[in-house]
């Protein structure tokens, strides 16, 4: 009897001490990368969303100092009665502070982040108590002194291999043409997108119109059949004759 209660004296002693051991401090699965780095995300999005009425949505967009921060809006379709087009659009440092804001339709907030952080975009339909409406985003961010920094880079290292310099030349107008292109390509891909969100907007504009022909021909075909009707009613109301009796004869 006293063995088997010093084996489960031991056996406890060795789950309380492993369990304790293995239940120490995690080492870091990822070393070497901050928090900022998990939470960099993309540099560009697009998409579109239903604000409704008087309704208020936010997002946040990572920006270094230095960087080209970009916003483009439109407003594609609005729905309910006495609707508005017009949108509150505001962007905010992460600090508080206003950088920017617009209230049009279509619009577009651009600047140069002065420092390193979150950017709140805010976008408020209280112009529009009485509709939903749907918004097209176009938000990130781009480095126009990447470049410069580029070249750089390139003089000194010619300048470390004066004897390839032929050769680094060559490469060098390479990488120039390759970066400007990239630049090319990308303020293509913004004009891009804002074309895709105009012709967004004419189709939903199109199909409104549309439904609003649609409706006024029916309702104005229903107009004309009832006043007709109605005319006939009268035309043959002034044409009824009751018959004469001995006692009910016509009276001039």
């Amino acid at each position: 009897m006293m063995l088997w209660r010093a084996l489960a004296l031991v056996l406890v002693l060795v789950l309380v001490f492993g369990h304790g051991a293995g239940g120490g401090k995690v080492a870091d699965p990822q070393p070497g990368i901050s928090d900022q780095d998990l939470w960099w995300g993309a540099d560009q999005y697009d998409f579109a969303i239903v604000l409704r009425a008087a309704g208020l949505e936010c997002f946040w967009h990572m920006a270094h100092k230095g960087e080209q921060f970009y916003l483009n809006y439109m407003v594609q379709w609005v729905t309910g009665v006495a609707n508005d087009r017009h949108l509150a659009v505001t962007v905010n440092s992460p600090k508080g502070l206003l950088v920017g804001e617009a209230h049009e339709a279509t619009g577009e907030i651009k600047f140069e982040a002065e420092e390193t952080g979150f950017y709140q975009m805010c976008l408020s339909n209280f112009h529009n108590r009485f509709g939903s409406m749907q918004i097209f985003l176009n938000f990130g961010v781009y480095y126009e002194g990447l470049e410069e920094t580029q070249k750089q880079k390139e003089e000194e290292e010619a300048k470390r291999k004066e004897d390839m310099k032929e050769l680094n030349s060559t490469i060098s107008t390479m990488e120039d043409s390759s970066v400007r292109l990239q630049s090319f390509v990308f303020h293509m891909w913004r004009h891009y997108n804002f074309a895709r969100m105009r012709r967004g907007t004419d189709y939903y504009l199109l199909m409104s119109n549309s439904a609003y022909v649609t409706y006024w021909s029916a309702a104005q075909s229903a107009v004309i059949l009832l006043s007709g009707y109605l005319q006939l009613l009268f035309l043959k109301r002034l044409f009824n004759t009751k018959p004469t009796t001995e006692t009910e004869k016509p009276r001039c």
